[in-house]
């Protein structure tokens, strides 16, 4: 049966499982665990400083200086895997560029609905604007590039870099995803990007350009409804790259995405 874009379940599946698309990606992201940790233990003064109540609302804040812009990065998984502690290697690019980085933690589906954790991410926002005088940019990867786009609306934001995203969240719904995540129609909806308001402030959506051909779609089109908006920022897809070697590009200070969150820096607030 035709679930989405003449897709039955078995191939919308497929169309949204980066595990099985790179096949290296177990080893990958054990690599990414171990970069991780190696960076923790050698800047260990700001690890898990909790922002809530729940297990998972802990922040890694890894500075740049006094008062010097941080970055705020939110981890992917589909709303249901990962960590923080997987990605703290991702800070060494932004750093080097004199950024600070903030890693967030937020609670996992099914434990959590995706309301709840967008409200978690928003929380996590007051708790560094509260704590620190620097400028907030936002960057998030896959459920990541999700929440930043939901979190540029957050008043202590001044610009976002969403990077392989998704910004449609029908497909989820209707996927394996929804397994754990347990949307409904309306919730769908209040959380889909595409159907929401837009922020007026920069943002950069990014994508590989040997990424899920239903990933390329959901970054370009969000991309070109906020051009078609007349929104401030761009939409760049990252040549080569699938959805999990574009992170190399973050985590070197001269890569493209480390490139962009420079950008965003320095635009006037």
């Amino acid at each position: 049966m035709t679930l989405y874009r003449g897709m039955d379940r078995a191939a919308l599946d497929a169309a949204y499982d980066n595990a099985n698309t790179v096949k290296e990606s177990a080893a990958i992201m054990a690599a990414f665990r171990a970069r991780s940790d190696a960076f923790r233990a050698a800047h260990p003064q700001s690890l898990d400083i909790r922002y809530g109540e729940a297990e998972r609302n802990r922040i890694d804040v890894f500075p740049a200086g006094k008062e010097r812009p941080l970055l705020v990065f939110i981890h992917g998984g589909y709303w249901q895997r990962r960590s923080k502690d997987d990605f703290s290697f991702l800070a060494a690019g932004p750093m080097a560029n004199g950024i600070g980085v903030a890693l967030v933690g937020y609670t996992l589906a099914p434990e959590k609905r995706l309301d709840g954790i967008v409200a978690e991410i928003f929380s996590a926002l007051d708790f560094l604007k509260r704590n620190n005088n620097a400028r907030l940019i936002v960057a998030g990867w896959s459920a990541g590039g999700h929440l930043t786009a939901m979190a540029l609306s957050h008043p202590a934001v001044s610009a976002g870099l969403a990077i392989s995203g998704i910004y449609d969240l029908e497909p989820m719904r209707l996927s394996y995803i929804n397994d754990k995540l347990k949307l409904d129609e309306a919730e769908q909806k209040r959380n889909s990007p595409m159907l929401l308001q837009q922020a007026s402030k920069p943002l950069i959506v990014a994508w590989g350009g040997a990424e899920l051909p239903e990933l390329q779609r959901q970054s370009s089109e969000y991309g070109a409804l906020r051009a078609h908006q007349g929104l401030p920022g761009r939409a760049e897809p990252l040549a080569g790259h699938d959805h999990f070697s574009i992170l190399e590009t973050l985590a070197d200070p001269r890569g493209a995405l480390a490139g962009m969150v420079s950008e965003l820096a320095l635009l006037p607030k």
